[in-house]
């Protein structure tokens, strides 16, 4: 790794650096938390977790060959170099944003309340059609997982694609100071994290920590449809980049209704016609997003086709993931590529590579029933996405009519502040609206859930044939839902990802395969 002496490594996180020997000058291979992951020229970072103290295995990682460990105390008789600090979490970070500074990577970084994985997973295969891309792998996206992503970056990478995921203030800034941004790509502003941040404007403004270490010359990547981003002029003195669907042309102008022209367009000064219109700038003075989708024609679980428009071009994509929102979720991997030089084509052949993570709307086929894997997180935004999901009209269409039925199986959303009773009951009653055939809650808060779906049903005199169940846990919920599902059935399967829904996946999933 560059640059990455015990020296060098003890000047970065302000450490003593205690060894009776003389100091080896080789730089490290890896860094790691985790004893068992410890290898030759390895460096440890020994960190007090809630069950297991990492200064236990200090010994051992120097049996293994490690070139020194980071602590907190000295063990006795140590081995090797200790680099002694106050707090090794917090070494952890400045080493990490030491290892950032020694490469020459692009690091675009990627937050909001609903769908950051997704969006990370387009972007890093649109990007993978020119660069060496390395990304963040599972849900390593917190203070730990950034540095840790970062600290397993190759040397010769060209773009780093981090996650970065928070609940508290403050967080989003040591996980800025880590990636110092080049590209900052937020997605929306939902209702989650509510206990910490407080309101949707409380998440925003900690979301929009991640601008404090941005790049002098960096950009800032919003979604122009969600209204509290929309409400960001400029991020460092530059308009931000936008994406979305709504505000195309046709909307915005009139044109493409009844050969509409620059008589009708808003800004007939600067209009060439429905099919050059505007142009950059003019699109920015009617909130046109800089990139978006139109033409979008959804396709069930097979995702979706759009035509993508940017800079007065527009070229055909293919959205292999089913939903709306990943639709969104593309278009940021567009508008992304854009400013990293990447052509249309391009763009188009990395979205189409993409491929579902387990728990993210993973699509999965057991003989004739299908389950929407969406277990990994929950808040009432992305439920009401996933649930718009389910509902979509093309997802029976390969099954039996008489047999086929849309049930959501929901388990508790977390961290929803003083709201969360009614933003559960809020989910309820969306389910029956949207006309689910069959409503199962699971968890403490879902009580809720059940209560405001029972209420809908009761006031508009819809109640699903199905029913509507409640089962207290996911105990319970394992031991009951056998009866309630059948083997036609489309079942989605969504909560907090502590709810532990993902054995609900594998008892209904069983010997599953992608769709």
């Amino acid at each position: 790794m560059k640059h990455m002496t015990l020296e060098n490594l003890a000047g970065a996180c302000g450490g003593r650096l205690v060894f009776s020997g003389e100091l080896p000058g080789t730089e490290c291979a890896s860094v790691v938390i985790d004893s068992r992951q410890a290898g030759e020229n390895s460096l440890f970072i020994a960190v007090k977790g809630e069950r297991v103290d990492g200064h236990r295995f200090i010994p051992d990682v120097f049996e293994k060959g490690a070139l020194g460990v980071v602590c907190e105390r000295l063990p006795e008789n140590p081995a090797g170099p200790c680099i002694l600090v106050e707090d090794s979490l917090k070494a952890l970070r400045q080493i990490a944003a030491f290892y950032r500074k020694q490469l020459p990577v692009k690091v675009v970084g990627i937050t909001g309340s609903v769908g950051k994985t997704s969006t990370k997973e387009f972007i890093a295969a649109v990007l993978s059609r020119k660069y060496r891309v390395h990304k963040t792998q599972g849900n390593f996206n917190n203070e730990i997982g950034v540095p840790l992503t970062v600290l397993s970056m190759p040397e010769d990478t060209e773009v780093a694609v981090l996650e970065m995921g928070i609940n508290h203030f403050g967080e989003m800034h040591r996980l800025s100071r880590i990636a110092q941004p080049d590209i900052c790509v937020m997605t929306n502003i939902g209702q989650c994290h509510l206990e910490f941040l407080g309101s949707r404007e409380g998440i925003l403004k900690a979301k929009s920590e991640i601008f404090d270490f941005m790049q002098e010359n960096g950009r800032a990547v919003l979604n122009g449809d969600d209204d509290m981003l929309a409400s960001v002029g400029q991020v460092k003195g530059k308009k931000p980049v936008t994406y979305g669907i709504s505000g195309t042309p046709e909307e915005k102008t009139g044109h493409g209704q009844n050969g509409a022209g620059p008589e009708e367009c808003a800004i007939p000064e600067e209009c060439a016609g429905p099919e050059e219109c505007a142009g950059a700038d003019a699109s920015t003075a009617a909130g046109i997003p800089d990139v978006y989708a139109r033409d979008v024609r959804m396709k069930g679980f097979l995702g979706s086709e759009a035509v993508f428009c940017h800079g007065g071009k527009a070229f055909p994509v293919r959205i292999p993931l089913p939903g709306e929102h990943m639709v969104y979720n593309a278009l940021a991997a567009a508008a992304t590529g854009f400013l990293l030089g990447l052509s249309e084509e391009e763009i188009a052949a990395g979205i189409a590579e993409v491929r579902s993570v387990s728990g993210r709307s993973r699509i999965l086929r057991a003989e004739s029933r299908i389950v929407i894997d969406d277990c990994y997180n929950a808040n009432p935004v992305s439920v009401e996405a996933a649930v718009d999901l389910l509902m979509q009209d093309e997802a029976g269409s390969a099954q039996d009519p008489a047999k086929f039925r849309r049930i959501a199986v929901l388990g508790d959303m977390l961290e929803l502040g003083e709201q969360e009773l009614q933003l559960h009951e809020r989910v309820g009653r969306y389910c029956v609206k949207k006309g689910v055939d069959c409503l199962i809650c699971a968890g403490p808060l879902s009580e809720a859930m059940y209560r405001g779906a029972l209420a809908e049903a009761e006031e508009e005199g819809r109640k699903p044939s199905g029913g509507i169940r409640y089962f207290p846990d996911r105990e319970a919920l394992l031991a009951g839902i056998g009866a309630l599902v059948g083997e036609q059935d489309t079942i989605l399967v969504k909560a907090s990802h502590s709810m532990g829904f993902e054995a609900v996946v594998a008892l209904l999933a069983g010997k599953e395969t992608d769709a």
